[in-house]
């Protein structure tokens, strides 16, 4: 939410307008300041999830890829390790309204929304290990047991000393991250 100007809002796909390359001087790349989403993510036909800049709030594709895996296995009833995995959000915020009104809009690739991915949901200001101590007290599932995508190393640092299995994902989570955390937990 650090990353989004003011409050989430649905937008009509047709009525915003990508804008165009600004020219360039010698030897400088093109820059394009917004990229519209190649594929529906929200759960309102036609429309799509923005800040009030107008610039499109997605979900990485390696999460949606991710969660999609996750509901997949929640459906199947020969895997039991797998349908015993949980997901919950840790994310700090001072707006933990906006972050749960993207996460009732958006989707992941299997078209569920983000908010019915999650077993448990941490949105609030505050750090991510106090987010990690409450998951563990709620769910009694021990630290060395979860994992943790995160983008800043700070928060990587704070809860990898509580012994959770961290994957720094510096550009957003992605589908090697993923790979990476299901080889470290043999659900590969």
């Amino acid at each position: 939410m650090y990353q989004i100007r003011g409050p989430p809002t649905l937008a009509n796909l047709k009525s915003i307008q990508p804008k165009q390359p600004r020219k360039r001087r010698k030897n400088q790349q093109d820059q394009t300041s917004l990229s519209l989403p190649k594929r529906p993510t929200t759960n309102r036909k036609g429309m799509i999830v923005t800040d009030s800049a107008g610039t499109p709030i997605t979900v990485f594709d390696g999460a949606s890829h991710a969660l999609s895996e996750i509901n997949r296995w929640r459906k199947q009833t020969y895997c039991p390790v797998k349908n015993n995995v949980k997901v919950a959000v840790a994310s700090c915020t001072d707006e933990p309204g906006y972050a749960r009104k993207c996460m009732d809009w958006l989707i992941v690739d299997d078209g569920s929304t983000l908010s019915s991915c999650f077993d448990h949901i941490e949105i609030r200001p505050g750090d991510k290990r106090r987010h990690f101590e409450s998951l563990q007290r709620i769910t009694g599932i021990p630290y060395e047991e979860m994992c943790f995508f995160d983008d800043y190393d700070l928060n990587i640092n704070n809860v990898s000393s509580l012994g959770v299995k961290c994957f720094h994902t510096p550009r957003g989570m992605t589908k090697d991250s993923w790979d990476d955390a299901l080889n470290t937990f043999g659900l590969n």
